[in-house]
């Protein structure tokens, strides 16, 4: 059995909420979609997520959300850490941080699809363990029935999820990467049979920098005078890649780029 699952690269904002509202539907209905998992953290005002915002995702047809290193940004979101299973932390955060390290979500066929979660170590900020080891720890706690297994790595650089896909390839369905905004050209199936691509790039407003106001943005790059960097609202799309996978065997037969704008009138 084919299934088709969705990924979503980084939502920015309310432009990025209103273009996922208006196309899940859509993608669902037209690539007969199985699993939507899409990065929400900076879903909320740019940087974070709330409860409420989260329930509205499920909503659009969200199946599972994960994060990355704005995850604690709005500590109201812990406690749907602790209890949902639509949503996971990243993996090689200490023990104690709440949330669960991945989750097994059920789609309507019966297929059980893992998703995990790691951040990248290179230039990201926020203190986290080996994602290599991680990932290796969760992989080995998975019921040995769980064929289809979704990784997001949010990371900075393009050389450590490069090195993330070759440690993992034939071990996992899908490996995308998040976190740059910026979409990379080189989604492909590897030898081992995992769908990858370096980053799926952002869902949100593209007249911009990296969904912020591009003249505050302008303005502080040159200046060097700290400016509030709100929100950019126009040119809404969806930065997301389809991988098909054989749900008997876990490997990825295709990976594909899907796009979608949002008509706002800009």
């Amino acid at each position: 059995m084919q299934l088709k699952i969705l990924c979503i690269g980084d939502v920015v904002g309310s432009p990025g909420r209103h273009v996922l509202q208006e196309a899940i539907p859509k993608l669902v209905a037209e690539h007969q979609v199985d699993c939507v998992i899409a990065n929400c953290e900076n879903v909320a005002g740019g940087s974070g997520i709330t409860p409420v915002l989260f329930n509205k995702l499920l909503g659009y047809g969200i199946d599972v959300v994960t994060l990355g290193d704005h995850i604690f940004r709005r500590r109201g979101f812990i406690p749907v850490l602790e209890q949902s299973d639509r949503v996971v932390r990243p993996a090689n955060l200490p023990s104690q941080a709440p949330g669960r390290t991945h989750t097994l979500y059920e789609t309507a066929s019966g297929v059980r699809v893992a998703v995990v979660s790691v951040l990248g170590r290179v230039f990201m900020k926020m203190s986290s363990n080996c994602p290599f080891a991680a990932v290796d720890q969760v992989l080995s706690s998975l019921p040995s029935d769980v064929k289809v297994i979704v990784v997001d790595m949010h990371g900075e650089t393009t050389s450590e999820k490069v090195a993330m896909g070759w440690h993992l390839d034939g071990r996992v369905s899908v490996l995308f990467g998040t976190h740059t905004h910026i979409p990379t050209a080189d989604d492909r199936v590897l030898p081992g049979g995992t769908a990858y691509v370096t980053d799926l790039g952002m869902t949100g407003p593209y007249d911009s920098v990296l969904g912020r106001d591009k003249k505050r943005v302008l303005s502080a790059l040159i200046s060097t005078v700290p400016a509030p960097f709100d929100v950019a609202e126009h040119d809404a799309r969806i930065g997301s890649v389809l991988a098909t996978i054989d749900s008997t065997t876990g490997r990825a037969t295709d990976i594909r780029r899907i796009t979608y704008c949002l008509d706002d009138g800009a």
